[in-house]
């Protein structure tokens, strides 16, 4: 009983000084959705201008370039909205999950 109240008493403690560190920062955490909004924007406007070309001129290597171009686009574009979001019920979860195994 008593390894079971200094488990979560750490685990409140550990909680708790997390957010006191990010508030006494007072000023909010850097993001990259403006540098992501820019690169998002220089690949939509990249693609109109590929969709609008006359490809009927080109050689072979250069359609290929093209379509290498595009797919490079489309990994970068696929990569700009990957993140994780933990809700606080799941941080609880694996709190009490770390206790029991740790016990």
């Amino acid at each position: 009983m008593k390894n079971l109240i200094k488990c979560t008493t750490v685990a409140i403690v550990i909680l708790f000084s997390s957010m006191s560190s990010f508030a006494a920062t007072g000023r909010a955490l850097p993001t990259d959705s403006a540098k992501d909004a820019m690169l998002y924007s220089r690949i939509i406007t990249r693609v109109s201008e590929i969709q609008g070309m006359d490809k009927t001129n080109l050689s072979a290597s250069d359609k290929k370039d093209l379509r290498r171009e595009l797919t490079t686009m489309k990994k970068q574009a696929s990569g700009l909205n990957n993140r994780v979001y933990l809700s606080v019920g799941a941080i609880i979860i694996a709190i009490l999950l770390l206790i029991l195994i740790l016990r």
